[in-house]
């Protein structure tokens, strides 16, 4: 079984290009599962209904989602629905799901969201505690455990790799916007990747426009951000999963 997972998507513009590219990769590279970052799909910051909407129809399976998970109220409206899910370890007791088990192809797959702490100014619980709980309860319901850690800190996102390995079937990490070149499979079988990139404008500061970046890296003011317009890129990461053991035979970077 083929497992897509695709980077943060930039804007309307970072929609536009998963559903441009997306049907095509699915099916020259016999993809089975898609796993989309749409945390910054609502230009840069949240989700509508409507980035939503077009992201499920372009052949997603679940959208995951960050430190923006809430900058648009719009996602009361369907934050319960059963193809996305938040950071699980955000407080107890807020709205939506912090993991999700698909049935597909005879088996049964479980993503799970969390979100780093260091460097990322939001409230949250201990992400490899939470993680520690969710991968035990998890055990004997899931066949695959696919994570994808929403953290700023490389040192975190590969310590949460180690942490896990040989307990999950793959981690990547989204949030940075900017690809690794370390997708690997870790000692105990488990397939890691620090980070998998973004899908949205190519030219750009982690997708936003580069003069006002540049403008407030030199002044310190807080100028407002804007997406950076022109071509866009689509970034992300295919699993190879063998049926038989439920471990990943190959990792590979998608870069287009």
């Amino acid at each position: 079984m083929k497992f897509l997972a695709v980077g943060d998507i930039i804007g309307n513009s970072g929609v536009k290009e998963l559903q441009k590219l997306l049907p095509s990769i699915k099916e020259q590279n016999n993809i089975d599962f898609v796993i989309v970052n749409g945390e910054n799909s609502a230009e840069g910051m949240g989700i509508t209904q409507n980035n939503f909407q077009d992201i499920l129809n372009s052949g997603v399976d679940i959208v995951t989602m960050g430190n923006h998970t809430w900058a648009k109220k719009d996602i009361f409206k369907f934050i319960e629905h059963p193809k996305i899910i938040r950071p699980a370890n955000y407080a107890e007791g807020i709205v939506g799901k912090g993991y999700q088990i698909i049935e597909k192809n005879n088996k049964k797959i479980a993503i799970i969201n969390l979100i780093g702490r260091v460097d990322m100014n939001v409230l949250s619980e201990n992400p490899f505690l939470k993680a520690k709980e969710i991968v035990e309860k998890l055990h004997d319901k899931a066949d695959i455990i696919i994570i994808d850690f929403h953290a700023e800190a490389t040192a975190e996102k590969i310590a949460m790799g180690y942490y896990l390995d040989g307990k999950i079937t793959a981690l990547f990490g989204t949030h940075t916007h900017v690809q690794t070149a370390d997708e690997q499979i870790l000692p105990n079988g488990t397939a890691y990747i620090t980070d998998i990139g973004m899908t949205g404008p190519k030219n750009s500061v982690i997708g936003m426009d580069i003069g006002i970046s540049l403008k407030r890296f030199e002044t310190t003011l807080p100028e407002r951000y804007h997406i950076a317009g022109g071509e866009c890129i689509f970034n992300g990461v295919i699993f190879d999963v063998d049926d038989s053991t439920n471990k990943v035979k190959e990792i590979r970077r998608i870069k287009k």
